[in-house]
């Protein structure tokens, strides 16, 4: 029974070693360190198109959308121009 106790700490030894070594490895290091560096600069991107969309979608409300319904407000005074002139013009 001691050897099967013995046998299981050495192997958990090996195990350890093994996780230990790996997890220091250059490579393991260079990978989270592009990952990181990949979340960083995607939040930043994030960060800038979520300010971008906002100064674009506030523009849009000040500028365009009054535009817009003036537009529409001067077509509506055009169409009915043009329906009193057809109504006097049939009248005569």
């Amino acid at each position: 029974m001691s050897t099967r106790g013995g046998g299981a700490s050495s192997d958990d030894g090996i195990l350890s070693r093994v996780s230990t070594s790996v997890s220091q490895s250059p490579i393991v290091y260079r990978g989270k360190k592009a990952a990181f560096d990949t979340a960083y600069v995607a939040k930043k991107l994030l960060k800038s198109t979520g300010k971008a969309a906002w100064i674009a979608g506030t523009t849009f409300l000040v500028l365009v959308v009054p535009l817009i319904i003036e537009m529409d407000r001067e077509q509506q005074l055009n169409e009915l121009e043009l329906q009193q002139a057809s109504l006097l013009g049939a009248s005569k």
